[in-house]
């Protein structure tokens, strides 16, 4: 009877989460996603040009399952004009995405729902439940990666990460709530099945963890990419490392926000990971904008991953774990 009681949670709450597009591995048992973050799109803005071009590219070569955009897309008005630009990219594709908020894209305006509830009207969107009872923040999902007879290969998270501080006796930027903490163990142990392996998941949001900063400054902490300045992370830290760690499904997390970041440190078997700034001269940029491509192999509790410059350059290509030395 709790077997059955487990089965039916799980369905209710996946079926909440996969809504319109359902994702799944291909016939070789491979799941590609694409990582476009921070890209400061402004509708009309000549620089903004070099973003959709980069993300063109990057498509046509990668052909990815999925894009996920990890907040600070669009920072400009006209609002819906610059979000309608940027996914058409994916859109006229047929590519499956997701979206997560950063601190700059409800400043103009729209409000943060508001953007929400424009993003989730566009076809193609995967997370477009805009609001979860109870759960702080927007678009938030748990979305299963369908594998062999139809059943759940591994798990994708898209989290809202907020944006800035809400309280007046703290500076900053704002943090995960306890309540989506909550949701996340919730949501990890509704896919887990009696007598099989945990599934293998990643978790996709803007803001980086406080872990990123206490992993990177450990030399004994095996990394690979770049810190050319200073993660900002929040001041609070609510336990969502914990909750993962504890959880033992998340194998990667992939944030934004720290646009010359493009790091990925290995942090208790979480690898904690920065993307590729994305974005043009509309914002502080790194030498060259790109994308973190990251690839699933069906039953495998690893990854493949780079960061693909908008030349086609290749950097930090890695299968994580790291592979022992011999």
């Amino acid at each position: 009877m709790k077997f059955l009681v487990t089965i039916a949670l799980f369905l209710a709450i996946s079926l909440n989460s996969i809504c319109a597009q359902q994702l799944k591995f291909n016939s070789l048992g491979k799941f590609k996603v694409v990582q476009f973050t921070d890209i400061h799109y402004v509708a009309g803005a000549e620089p903004s040009k070099h973003s959709i071009s980069m993300m063109e590219s990057t498509l046509e070569a990668e052909k990815p399952d999925l894009v996920v955009f990890t907040g600070d897309i669009v920072v400009n008005v006209p609002t819906k004009q610059g979000w309608d630009e940027v996914l058409d990219v994916v859109i006229k594709r047929n590519i499956p995405y997701m979206v997560t908020f950063g601190n700059h894209d409800d400043e103009k305006d729209m409000r943060r729902n508001e953007v929400a509830e424009y993003v989730a009207t566009k076809k193609l969107l995967v997370n477009n439940t805009v609001k979860i009872d109870n759960v702080d923040g927007y678009l938030n999902a748990a979305v299963p990666v369908m594998g062999k007879n139809n059943q759940p290969g591994a798990i994708i998270y898209a989290m809202d990460s907020h944006a800035y501080s809400t309280n007046p006796k703290i500076k900053g930027y704002g943090w995960f709530s306890p309540n989506q903490v909550d949701w996340f163990t919730k949501m990890s142990s509704s896919f887990k099945r009696p007598g099989a392996d945990t599934l293998a998941a990643l978790a996709f949001f803007h803001i980086p963890l406080p872990e990123y900063t206490t992993a990177f400054n450990d030399t004994k902490n095996k990394r690979l990419g770049v810190r050319y300045e200073a993660e900002c992370p929040p001041a609070i830290n609510t336990g969502m490392f914990a909750a993962m760690l504890q959880a033992g499904d998340v194998l990667g997390t992939f944030v934004g926000h720290d646009h010359v970041n493009d790091y990925l440190v290995d942090y208790y078997g979480i690898a904690l990971s920065y993307g590729c700034w994305s974005g043009s001269s509309n914002t502080y940029q790194r030498n060259k904008n790109g994308a973190r491509i990251i690839e699933l192999t069906e039953g495998n509790r690893g990854f493949h991953t780079y960061i693909r410059e908008f030349d086609g350059h290749i950097l930090y290509k890695t299968d994580y774990p790291f592979p022992k030395k011999k």
